[in-house]
């Protein structure tokens, strides 16, 4: 089912409220450097909550042409998001493996592509593992999927508890890596880098 979503944004209401926040930390919005940043800051939240205004669904197509039925694992997959606690970033990394129903697959990139998607939003890291995996799912209608995210968030490493570097990993997985720790773990093995499949 393809996801509607309608999206309204307003700059010059983003503006009014960077200029508040300024105002409000007792700096003036009037001074040289500081004079075009609402503005700025505006444009920047079209751009990096983007993915509000996209259906993630839509570019998982299956190919047609092509037949795999065995597992399918992109890992490393660069991701940027927005906490929407504190409304600040989160960055990190996602893994993502599948393993096809009846041959079904879709281009590579078209995973990366919904990583894009649901991370351009105001996200909170386990939402949005459980997004991916439950797309992934209920798109491709596959054997099993496993969603991984390795991410450090700025709220616990610029305030807080103020501890950089901290890793936050969450995963969710779906069918038969649910079902059979075997192939949970060769996931694994090959998401940590530390053998290739069919080595014993």
């Amino acid at each position: 089912m393809k996801e509607k979503r309608e999206r309204k944004v307003d700059l010059k209401k983003i503006e009014r409220g960077v200029r508040l926040i300024i105002e409000g930390v007792g700096e003036d919005p009037g001074r040289p450097g500081l004079k075009d940043t609402p503005q700025r800051v505006a444009r920047m939240f079209v751009e990096i909550l983007g993915g509000m205004a996209e259906d993630p669904g839509e570019p998982l197509a299956v190919i047609q042409e092509e037949r795999h039925d065995e597992m399918v694992l992109i890992k490393n997959i660069p991701l940027y998001s927005m906490c929407e606690h504190h409304l600040l970033p989160f960055a990190g990394q996602a893994h993502i493996a599948y393993i096809p129903k009846n041959g079904r697959i879709v281009g590579l990139s078209k995973i990366a592509r919904v990583v894009d998607i649901l991370s351009r939003r105001l996200q909170v890291q386990e939402r949005l593992t459980k997004q991916i995996a439950d797309l992934i799912n209920d798109k491709l209608r596959p054997l099993g999927v496993m969603v991984i995210i390795e991410a450090e968030h700025m709220c616990m490493s610029m305030r807080g508890v103020k501890k950089p570097r901290s890793i936050t990993i969450t995963s969710a997985v779906r069918g038969s890596f649910r079902n059979n720790p075997a192939t949970r773990a060769e996931a694994l093995t090959l998401i940590k880098g530390e053998g290739s499949i069919g080595q014993d």
